[in-house]
């Protein structure tokens, strides 16, 4: 056997997956944050040849959910096969029934999940505990992994452990924290993986199969005679669990040397002070056990791997018979409970164990909260639990690491908590999501870790929007293994790699003395310094900081990589570290360039080789002065002017302290305020749209298809530029009849993200300066201070009256306010701009319903949140609920509508004597299509309103509470196409097919964006996502002619690149249609592999290629007795090649299988074919041919 130690630099996810590729037959699986990457490696080894140790393909199967994915993994179970699935948080709650019948069968199988917390006041992607104590109570083992290295073993002990014991296991890592860490681990052989599986107990896994050449019948139905014993039969192999696993874990040391026990003590073996502890916050306490023990403390530290069967056996051996205090920390909040599920245990189990004998005296047992949704879990925190531990009268049910000023949980602890370095290079990264910054460094600590003896390790900080947002990567390396999973406290080495951020943010607070600071600057080495606030400069002085510029952004626009500056920054890094040698760093760069770009063709290769070279030559020591030159500060995150909340809380996050916030500060039920993001000004572009008012046409696509609402239209009498700031640009109004009438365009330049969609939507060409249009992508900087005033002239400009704005063209749909803006969406989104012209169209009477996904991520995550208010206070009023059940939620808001409105219009009666007959008709039946005519009902409300609030009588005071609903209300239910074809397509179907008035858009990138572009049953054939990195065999989906067949929801597909006019026609009809409609709307997205200021040119291919044709399908028109389906666009003018050819996501096939391409781009073209047809004919057959409405 061969059992050299190979070493590697992997991420827990690939670290597990590793051996649950290797040691299964089967894999059910689904995305979800933060386990997708487990799934998605192994549909790419399949692809690979990678084989099990079988020497067979496992078989990859994506599913619709979790819930289907745990489906399949108990079918197959059932039917023999060694299976498994990953997943986390809500999906596991989606598999616990299934997870109770897995383990009452006594079925072997592990689950490994990247721990994270569940929705609760609000949904969180990060890491606790919350979703595995859910699952306690299944039946199935609970074996925790606290490193990566960890992780990968653990994988492999449990799978074995699981075929001798029969018992399901469960087998966790703390979400991002480990799963997303990077680490240099040793790498288990094939060899090993195998001499831990026992065949014999494979096949005997093989014999409980359903077989119809030995029948029998599982999964019964019992009566109360025998369902209470039958429970009880499990109790053998649940008692020999604990010891089964045990002799895996030592079966494994004698391989690799790597020691494990169920519960591992670390400490003084006289220790009077314990903390007992599961998962990644181990290695904290056990480095600050270690500082302790060595001033002479008595403490120590338990470790918690096998939580479930708990052996108190083996928790009382491993615990010292010194111990008077133990402190349990828990990862998880169990509302109610008399203590967290761990400390429960520990409790139980030492009370057991004292009146047994087993232990000799029962010690004094507090338990904590602590890292809630990742929240950092640091040595000072460790050491103020020790603290606690020592006082008289310790705090029972604490917190650690947040400041409870409600209940009075929490400890107080020293932040600084010195531990040894010696050794250690520490750097810290900051960027901006999606500019490739984290891959950079991923690649970066690869190079070290697997080129060097050093070890490595990373660790990345962003939040849920990924993109836009801004990422901390935290990178260390040294000579000794890094067990540290908490975030850098003081740099080597602090790069910054958007210019923006260093005119905010303190980011030099956390550089040592001494160290190296890396600027991303348009400023050169002589100009950079004037350009820096005081606090940079005064950091930089008092630190003695070696201060470098480049003007990467330059360097990537000159090489031909537009935005992408992460090679060029990430050359810069190992040039200054010095953690490896120049040239054989720029060796193994250029190394990784080639394996990382390879499939993108040799065209990007050589772009990113070119960087490289040309980085260095850009590189400037910047000659530091000796004092300060800059009076300016750094500006606070919000303006005074903002709200109170927003000053003292949103800004606090902005600012990136909203870890100081106490308790006290948040709201108690997930409630926020709206309109926050207008306050935020993340400064993100360097170059924005610069309006020409000379050669504008005032056609308004440009602030139509913009998707974060930063260019807006406004007209006014022209008496107004009186009070105008100097060179405030206007144009006289160009329709007839206005001479007095003035027309702005006005750019939100500190919100734009620079994505350039303006300037690809404007139709103007000016005939004397080629290339340049009505709207043209400017340097920011030089623009800003005029900017700032000529935007806070056009707000203080009279809102344009939208009852008086004829907005049934795109013309006049730009004078609508939007009232969803400057969201976090990536630059150049394709689904915002729908999201915004439905803020515009219906706002002010909008109830959205608003599935799991990227539209509820850039439209709901703090610290602040894109749905906003008109100058009345009227606005879209949003709700998020689940992923898979968005139908039924939008489906109970509608509900609840139509109860109130019925009860208003009830009540009303009943209060027409003291209203008056003519009040009470025109509120009950006054028409409310048009919009003077909403107007006019608003104000009817209003002044009932007023009158109601007089009265106080019952019934004036229960009309009072539903008033409100007797002004249409617009019900929609948003999400995505992982939502509406997948997850929760049965939702959607039933809530169609009810015929309420509910309408729904579906913003169709035709993958699962939010979680890292798998395929969904929206994907087109050929293309290629996660879960079809061959490309996918089989077609989309036709939601649209699924809808059509029920005859009475109205269905629209739509492209507002290929025809914008269509797009606001078919979002007007389907509002008026009293019942369902159906909006999809194709979204090109970054995961398509385009060039993001492309993406409207792509949605116009996709429609004249008759990939996506243009549709609106009427019930209405079927019973004037017209045909009512309509076939917007024309026939095809292009071939599928033509548009598809454009995206990665179809050549990446073309290039590493360029047969197979062809013959799936043919089925697809057919497909295609077929499709036009079908829809051809549709249009052409009369009313009778379609399915009539009652």
């Amino acid at each position: 056997m061969n059992n050299k130690p190979v070493e590697t630099t992997i991420d827990g996810n690939e670290a597990t997956a590793y051996v649950a590729y290797r040691v299964n037959e089967v894999c059910a699986i689904y995305p979800i944050t933060p386990s997708s990457p487990m799934a998605e490696l192994a549909d790419e080894w399949v692809m690979k040849g990678a084989l099990n140790i079988w020497g067979r393909y496992p078989d990859v199967v994506e599913m619709q959910s979790e819930g289907g994915a745990a489906g399949a993994v108990h079918g197959a179970l059932q039917a023999g096969a060694l299976t498994t699935t990953f997943t986390a948080s809500q999906g596991l709650m989606l598999m616990l029934p299934n997870m109770y019948k897995i383990a009452g069968e006594l079925t072997s199988t592990v689950f490994h999940v990247a721990a994270r917390s569940l929705a609760a006041q609000a949904l969180s992607i990060f890491g606790d505990h919350s979703d595995v104590m859910a699952a306690r109570t299944t039946g199935f083992a609970l074996l925790a992994s606290a490193s990566v290295q960890e992780a990968h073993d653990m994988a492999l002990i449990t799978q074995a452990s699981t075929l001798k014991a029969r018992v399901p296991f469960l087998h966790f890592f703390d979400g991002f924290r480990t799963s997303h860490e990077v680490n240099k681990i040793v790498l288990l052989s094939d060899e090993q993986i195998r001499a831990m599986i026992d065949d014999d107990l494979v096949y005997a896994h093989r014999k409980r199969a359903l077989n119809p050449d030995n029948p029998f019948i599982r999964g019964t139905a019992q009566n109360p005679d025998v369902y209470f014993q039958a429970r009880e039969t499990v109790n053998p192999y649940y008692a020999a669990a604990p010891q089964i696993v045990q002799d895996a874990m030592d079966k494994l040391a004698g391989m690799t040397g790597r020691h494990y026990k169920l519960f591992e003590y670390h400490g003084a073996p006289d220790a009077e002070r314990v903390v007992v502890v599961m998962g990644s916050g181990v290695d904290t306490v056990r480095e600050t056990v270690d500082a302790l023990v060595e001033q002479g403390e008595k403490v120590g530290l338990l470790n918690v791997r096998l939580y479930r069967p708990f052996s108190v056996e083996h928790f009382v051996q491993a615990l010292p018979d010194s111990v008077r205090e133990i402190a349990v920390l828990d990862r998880t909040k169990e509302v109610g409970a008399t203590g967290e599920p761990l400390y429960q245990d520990v409790v139980t189990a030492l009370v057991e164990a004292v009146g047994t004998g087993q232990f000799g005296s029962m010690p004094r047992v507090t338990g904590g909260r602590y890292g809630l949704s990742s929240k950092e879990f640091t040595p000072g925190m460790v050491a103020g639990v020790f603290h606690n531990l020592q006082q008289k009268t310790p705090k029972n049910h604490f917190t650690i690491g947040i400041r409870d000023d409600v209940s009075g949980t929490s400890l107080d602890y020293e932040p600084e908590f010195p531990l040894p370095e010696d050794g250690m290079t520490q750097a810290l990264f900051y960027g901006l999501g999606a500019d490739g910054t984290v891959g950079a460094n991923k690649n970066s600590i690869k190079i070290i870790g697997e080129g060097s003896d050093l070890y490595a390790q990373g660790y990345f900080v962003y939040d849920s929007k990924k993109s836009g947002a801004q990422t901390v990567s935290h990178l260390r390396f040294g000579p000794r293994p890094i067990n540290k999973p908490y975030l850098i406290r003081k740099a080597d080495f602090i790069a910054c790699h958007q210019f923006g951020f260093v005119q905010k943010s303190d980011m030099l607070d956390k550089a040592k003395h001494g160290a190296t600071f890396l600027l991303n600057s348009p400023h050169g080495p002589d100009e950079v310094w004037s350009s820096l606030p005081r606090p940079v400069q005064r950091a930089i002085i008092e630190k003695q900081l070696k201060f470098f510029v480049i003007n990467a952004s330059r360097v990537a626009q000159t090489v031909g990589m537009g935005t992408r500056i992460n090679t060029i920054m990430q050359t810069c890094f190992f040039a200054l570290s010095g953690v490896l040698p120049r040239d054989e760093a720029i060796e193994r760069i250029k190394a990784a360039i080639k394996k990382s770009y390879a499939l993108k063709g040799d065209e990007a290769v050589q772009k990113n080789f070119r960087a490289v070279d040309a980085a260095l030559d850009h590189l400037h020591e910047v000659i530091v002065p000796k004092t300060t030159s800059n009076e300016r500060e750094f500006p606070p995150p919000v303006p005074a002017s903002a709200p109170d909340f927003v000053r003292n809380v949103t800004g606090a996050m902005i600012a990136g302290k909203g870890d100081d916030l106490p308790v006290s500060a948040l709201p108690v039920d997930g409630t926020y305020p709206v309109g926050t993001t207008r306050w935020e000004k993340r400064n993100v572009a360097e170059r924005v749209p610069l309006w020409d008012s000379n050669l504008c046409i005032q056609c308004g696509n440009c602030s139509f298809v913009c998707p974060h609402s930063v260019i807006r239209a406004k007209f006014y009498h022209k008496d107004h530029l009186k009070r105008a700031p100097e060179n405030f640009p206007s144009s006289h109004i160009i329709a007839k009849g206005f001479p007095e009438t003035r027309y702005s365009l006005q750019v939100y330049a500190e919100d734009c993200t620079g994505c350039r969609l303006c300037v690809e939507a404007c139709p103007v060409a000016d005939t004397k300066v080629r290339g340049r249009k009505a709207i043209n992508m400017t340097a920011k900087e030089p623009l800003l201070e005029q900017s700032r005033k000529d935007l806070e002239f056009f707000e203080s400009l009279p809102i344009n009256d939208r009852s008086k704005v004829e907005f049934s063209r795109v013309q006049g749909a730009q004078f609508l306010e939007p009232l969803f803006e400057f969201s976090g969406a990536c630059a150049g989104c394709g689904e915002t701009p729908y999201v915004r012209l439905l803020s515009q169209l219906f706002g002010d009477r909008l109830i959205v319903a608003n599935a799991t996904g990227c539209s509820s991520i850039y439209g709901g995550n703090l610290p602040t949140t894109p749905w906003t208010t008109n100058s009345e206070g009227k606005g879209p009023a949003w709700s998020n609920s689940l992923f898979e059940d968005n139908a039924e939620f939008g489906l109970g808001m509608r509900v609840t509508v139509d109860v109130h409105t019925n009860l208003a219009r009830s009540l009303l009666s009943q209060l027409k004597d003291e209203l008056g007959s003519e009040t009470v008709e025109a509120l009950r039946e006054a028409p409310q299509v048009y919009e003077s005519e909403i107007r006019a009902q608003r104000n009817r409300v209003g002044s009932l309103k007023s009158q109601l609030a007089k009265m106080n009588t019952p019934v004036a005071n229960s009309l009072l509470s539903v008033a409100d609903n007797l002004v249409r209300r617009s019900v929609w239910l948003v999400g995505g196409d992982g939502w509406a074809y997948d997850i929760g397509s049965g939702g959607l179907d039933h809530v169609m097919a009810l015929g309420r008035n509910v309408n729904i858009l579906v913003l169709d990138t035709e993958v699962y964006s939010n979680t890292g572009g798998q395929m969904s049953k929206a994907t087109p054939t050929a293309a290629s996502a996660k879960f079809a990195s061959a490309g996918k065999r089989v077609g989309k989906k036709d939601l649209a002619l699924q809808a059509i067949s029920y005859g009475n929801v109205y269905v629209a597909q739509i492209a507002m690149g290929a025809n914008p006019q269509q797009t606001l026609l078919a979002l007007r009809e389907a509002e008026a249609y009293n019942g369902p409609s159906l909006v999809l709307a194709y979204s090109h997205c970054i995961a398509h592999g385009i060039n993001m200021h492309q993406g409207l040119n792509q949605q116009k291919l996709a429609v004249s290629s008759g990939y996506w044709p243009l549709i609106r399908y009427n019930p209405v028109l079927r019973a004037e007795g017209k045909n009512p389906f309509v076939l917007d666009s024309t026939r095809p003018t292009i071939t599928l090649k033509d548009y598809a050819y454009n995206e990665l996501r179809y050549r990446i096939i073309q290039r590493s299988n360029p047969e197979e391409a062809e013959k799936l781009m043919t089925l697809a073209q057919e497909m295609v074919d077929l499709r036009w047809r079908t829809y051809e004919e549709m249009a052409s057959q009369s009313a009778r041919d379609f399915q009539p409405m009652a």
